[in-house]
């Protein structure tokens, strides 16, 4: 199926302004809920470190320290492209699986467009140019959130936090964290859109289609995290 995605396009300007379309669709109207997960998850993040920092020979910056590391290298760009493969993988399950029941597919390939190419490229695009910009929101959002709920509850002072966020940064993880989220972007539309692509029979079918999507992404992106991991941090 990859072959016929990633085929020369008929018409470039066509294409682009799909991309465009795919820009809004999939990654600006993602802003809302990656926003209000974010905050609270840096929020619960550093609240639960500073809850659990028993030992007085912690020092009170690791509170920062941990709610930095934490969000960059897994809860912003996991946590988020799973809601995320939620989210805008069943939307496009959806859209493509009612093009195909309905035989809107059908007529393309009639026409002679690369059906596959047309629907499922500009998506691709899109989402792996957008979403590194959604993970480095949220990663600043989060850190953002922890350091209010921190401030706000007394379990740690504003320079103490603000020189656990600056202690020991490596630029390297956010590189790796936005490696992460280009092969997530990946794997979120190109596994919705098979199974978007392949529906039979009807309504029902269609929702099945966004079921299997949402499953099979999440189940992707665990597993893609884990070697991702292996080979770049180990």
């Amino acid at each position: 199926m990859l072959r016929f995605v990633f085929s020369k396009p008929e018409r470039l300007r066509v294409y682009y302004q799909r991309m465009i379309n795919e820009l809004e669709t999939i990654g600006l109207n993602s802003i809302g809920i990656v926003a209000i997960l974010s905050v609270f998850m840096g929020a619960v993040i550093s609240i639960q470190t500073a809850s659990n920092m028993d030992s007085p020979f912690l020092p009170k910056y690791t509170i920062g320290y941990i709610t930095r590391s934490s969000t960059i290298l897994e809860f912003s760009p996991t946590i988020i492209s799973l809601i995320l493969a939620g989210k805008v993988g069943s939307n496009i399950a959806s859209e493509i699986g009612t093009m195909k029941v309905t035989e809107q597919i059908d007529a393309l390939e009639i026409m002679g467009v690369n059906s596959r190419s047309f629907l499922i490229l500009p998506k691709i695009l899109a989402a792996v140019f957008f979403f590194p910009f959604l993970i480095i929101f949220s990663m600043g959002l989060s850190i953002a959130g922890g350091y209010f709920a921190v401030i706000a509850s007394g379990l740690s002072s504003h320079d103490e936090f603000i020189f656990g966020i600056r202690s020991f940064f490596q630029m390297s993880d956010v590189y790796y964290a936005l490696t992460k989220t280009v092969v997530f972007a990946f794997i979120i539309v190109s596994v919705s859109s098979f199974f978007g692509y392949y529906t039979k029979g009807g309504a029902l079918d269609v929702g099945a289609s966004s079921t299997q999507a949402v499953v099979w992404s999440s189940i992707n992106i665990l597993l893609a995290n884990f070697v991702l991991t292996q080979l770049i941090l180990l």
